[in-house]
Formats: structure tokens, C-alpha cells, sequence
């Protein structure tokens, strides 16, 4: 039997997915640690990466999100960097997109990483048909030289960076022969510079235990649904396959139905939801959730957009394609999460040579009480501007939330 929500469901739905995300739990009132870092992981289980770095790089964001102001070395500490002191906490890999996942979870990814040896083998080893054995010649140079970047090994390998023609594969030959060996498990980012990926073996990244696990691949995604399961609370189907982009969708029906037979997801019917909902059993609905926060793009909360406009009623695009005479709210926007609503949002840019966090836009959602959510928005930026290191907030006069914010920053 389907067991019905209650009758305000949609909203019991809201406070269960805000609660697997953390954002039922109080901020700490401390110094944040690596124990912080883990409890965030524990719920959000992979962070994503992106390259623009208009206001802040989006993997630093949700833990500052979810914790407060951190120090950035953490999340660097955790992934990138080498101090001899203690272990690494995440790696780099194919998760949702690009992403920083917990080492342990590698393995989980090994069908990917066949995957995408079978469909993307045949394009890459045509596209590098050129350089016959540059493949093995990247992973020695690799294994020499580790953690090394594509263009020192275009240098070491006599690469005069030849192009091939058109579209997406306008790189050099070198850069593809990395890229294809990252996806399919032969390197992993061994640290970065910058934002620059330098790529190194996997078995000198990862503890030995964990390079050495196999995992049979229906096993793998079915932990991987468990665990999409427990960082959404309450999702459909196709939500938790989106997660961790998990295909084709025959593959995440069958375990969640295996998680359903299991015990471990309750089949449940949410009004106002066009498909059927599992609820992770271990899921908890508070009451209520009080607190704020500024999400990032690409914060695990709102990057599956019908689930944010499902949950919230909050319609979102990011708009850094669009032709800026087209952009409705802006380049950059960070949705702003204040007592398990998403009241707003903001176009942020961070102006380091003037020391300033400049709001673009801001934008209130339809209905909302405007000064409240002024003084909070305003006091949130300015505890980010001082995360990031800059003097002031200001902000400019595009939106329907500007003049109450700009009267309260001033």
C-alpha cells in the first residue's frame, strides 16, 4: 500500500530534503575543523566543480553554506593538498559533473570508468591516431613526473600542440589523451595549482585499500542510489538517478526497487508531484528549519532544477550563456535560503581590486515580506564578504529587492 503525506506533504517533502542537506542543523558556533567537513560530506556526499570564479569557486561554497566562514585551506587540505599530516578526505571524479566525492567512493565508479572506455575508446583512440602510443607515452611521462599538468607534458613529449579540427575537440592531443585517461580511471587529479588540474597514477592518490577494491557494477549503483537516497531525503526516481547521472535509467530503477524490496525506501505519494516519491527511512521532517544561507549555482540542493521548482515553487536558471541583454536576474545568481524558503537572489561579483562584494541584482520572490529578508540578505552577504576577504558590500540598484537592501547596507 502507498502511504499518502499529510495534507500540507509538499511541505513535510521541503523540510525532509533541507534536513538530508544540512540546512536543519545549527552552525557552529566555533572554529570549523575537518569534523565539520566530514559531517557536511556525510550528508552531501559529493561536491561539484566549476571553473568560474565571478564571486567564489563553487566547491567552496557549500560547506561555507551550511557551516559559516571556514578557512578555504580546509576544503584544500581535503583534496588537494599534501601536508604528510593526515589523509586525504576526497578525490576527483565524474560524479554528478565534475566533482570532489570521499575517497572511499572511487570504486563506486568503476563501471563508469567502463563505460565511458567503451563509448568514448573508439572517438579518442581515432582522434589520436596521429600519435600512435601517445597514450602510454602520457602515462609514463605521468608516472615520472607526477603530479604534472598537460602543458608541461606537451612540453616533455615534443607535442608542438598539433590541433585537430572543429568543435569540442579543438584541444591538443596531449590534453585528450589526459582527459580520456581521467574518465576512464588510469589518472586522477593528483593536486592542483591554481585551478589548474595536475594529473598523477591513481594508486599513488588513493590508499592502497581502496585503489585494490572492485565492486560489481549492480552492487555500485545501488550503494550510489542509497546514497543519492540519503542526501535527498524524499526524491523520485529520476531525481536519484540524476545525482550521480546514473544511466541508462533501467540501472537506477532496478535498484531502487531493490532498495524498496530491502527495507531501505518507502514508497510514498506527495501532492502536487506528477511522479511517485521514495522516502529514504532514515529521514527525518523537523518541524520547522530557521536559518539562512546563499546557495551556489551548483550547490546540491538546487542543481537539479524541476526538483528546486518542484520543492520550492522557485523557478531557476543560470543564465552565464545567455547573452547578457537576454539575462533575466544575472550572470552569477546565488538563490538566498532564509527559514526553509528561498526568498530571493542575488547576482554576485566579487571585486578584488576594490575589495568589494558588489550585488549586481537583487530580486525578491513574489509574496515575500521585503525588509525582513533585506536585513537578513544583507547581513549574510556581509558575513561572506568578510569570508572572502573584502572590505565592503554594495549594492547597485537592479531588482525589486535593491532599494531595501541598499537602505539597510547603508
Amino acid at each position: 500500500m502507498v502511504k499518502r503525506l499529510s495534507e500540507a506533504n509538499n511541505f513535510t517533502a521541503r523540510r525532509i530534503a533541507l534536513a538530508a542537506q544540512g540546512f536543519a542543523d545549527a552552525r557552529p558556533g566555533g572554529e570549523v575543523t575537518r569534523r565539520h567537513l566530514r559531517r557536511v560530506l556525510d550528508r552531501v556526499r559529493l561536491i561539484q566543480l566549476d571553473s568560474v570564479n565571478v564571486a567564489v569557486r563553487a566547491h567552496y561554497m557549500p560547506l561555507f553554506s551550511r557551516v559559516g566562514p571556514y578557512p578555504a585551506a580546509l576544503v584544500d587540505d581535503a583534496a588537494w593538498v599534501h601536508s604528510g599530516r593526515r589523509p586525504r578526505l576526497l578525490v576527483e571524479y565524474w560524479a554528478h559533473e565534475a566533482s570532489l566525492l570521499p575517497v572511499a567512493d572511487w570504486p563506486l565508479f568503476r563501471w563508469r570508468m567502463r563505460d565511458y572506455e567503451e563509448r568514448l575508446g573508439v572517438r579518442y583512440r581515432s582522434l589520436l591516431k596521429g600519435s600512435p602510443g601517445l597514450l602510454d607515452d602520457v602515462l609514463a611521462a605521468v608516472k615520472d613526473l607526477g603530479p604534472v599538468g598537460a602543458g608541461t607534458l606537451e612540453q616533455e613529449l615534443g607535442v608542438e600542440g598539433a590541433r585537430a579540427r572543429g568543435g569540442w575537440w579543438n584541444r591538443s592531443s596531449v590534453k585528450h589523451a589526459c582527459e580520456y585517461l581521467f574518465a576512464v580511471g588510469e589518472l586522477t587529479t593528483g593536486t592542483r595549482r591554481g585551478f589548474q588540474r595536475l594529473y598523477d597514477l591513481p594508486e599513488r592518490v588513493l590508499p592502497p585499500e581502496v585503489y585494490a577494491t572492485h565492486v560489481a557494477d549492480e552492487d555500485a549503483i545501488r550503494e550510489l542510489t542509497r546514497r543519492a537516497a540519503t542526501a535527498h531525503g524524499i526524491a523520485t526516481e529520476a531525481d536519484l538517478r540524476d545525482y550521480y547521472r546514473i544511466r541508462p535509467p533501467e540501472r537506477s530503477r532496478r535498484a531502487v526497487a531493490e532498495l524498496v524490496e530491502a527495507g531501505e525506501l518507502e514508497p510514498v505519494r506527495v501532492e502536487g508531484w506528477a511522479q511517485p516519491a521514495y522516502r529514504h527511512v532514515g529521514a527525518r521532517a523537523p518541524r520547522r528549519v530557521a536559518g539562512r544561507a546563499l546557495l551556489s549555482p551548483f550547490d546540491p540542493l538546487i542543481w537539479e532544477r524541476a526538483r528546486t521548482e518542484r520543492i520550492f515553487g522557485f523557478h531557476y536558471r543560470i543564465e552565464i550563456y545567455v547573452p547578457e541583454p537576454k539575462r533575466v536576474f544575472g550572470y552569477y545568481v546565488f538563490p538566498f535560503l532564509l527559514d526553509g524558503e528561498l526568498v530571493g537572489r542575488v547576482d554576485l561579483k566579487a571585486d578584488r581590486a576594490a575589495g568589494l562584494l558588489r550585488v549586481r541584482g537583487a530580486f525578491a520572490e513574489p509574496g515575500v515580506h521585503t525588509p525582513r529578508v533585506a536585513a537578513e540578505l544583507a547581513a549574510e552577504l556581509q558575513v561572506m564578504a568578510e569570508w572572502l576577504e573584502l572590505d565592503a558590500v554594495v549594492a547597485e540598484e537592479r531588482g525589486s529587492l535593491a532599494p531595501a537592501l541598499r537602505a539597510v547596507l547603508a
